[in-house]
């Protein structure tokens, strides 16, 4: 009876590995968005003055640490991009692209650290770009 019972369990064991491991081999796969850029997008960058006030709010809760995030209202679609806490001022964000794609935005930006020459002071920053744009329902990837 011990090895009837020790045979039954190998095999259950068997077929539950067999089927985990056809699950895994023929299960969900990861399909690769399409990034092909359909046409660039018209944006402004927007001053902290002229910011829906919950974003502002939003933005000066989680300036300290890097960050990325949209907010829509009537007004458009504003994406922000902060870079965390940073040693000294002088820092700008340029924005290298802002393009639509078959299914998503697409957004990169990039720190640029202050020159060398340039008084940047003894105090900390928190550099982040606000960008509006034409409300659209699609996701924003960040670069």
């Amino acid at each position: 009876m011990c090895r009837t019972s020790k045979g039954k369990w190998l095999l259950a064991a068997c077929l539950v590995l067999w089927t985990v491991a056809v699950r895994l081999l023929t299960g969900c796969t990861v399909e690769k968005e399409n990034q092909d850029k359909v046409r660039d997008l018209d944006f402004t960058v927007v001053s902290e003055t002229n910011l829906p006030d919950e974003l502002v709010r939003l933005v000066s809760e989680k300036k300290a640490a890097p960050f990325k995030l949209t907010y829509s209202n009537d007004q458009g679609l504003f994406i922000v991009v902060g870079y965390g806490e940073q040693s000294t001022g002088g820092y700008s964000i340029r924005v290298r692209e802002l393009y639509l794609t078959e299914n998503s935005i697409v957004i990169d930006t990039e720190l640029v650290g202050p020159e060398k020459s340039e008084e940047t002071g003894t105090g900390k920053s928190y550099p982040y770009i606000v960008v509006q744009t034409e409300y659209l329902e699609n996701p924003v990837i960040f670069q």
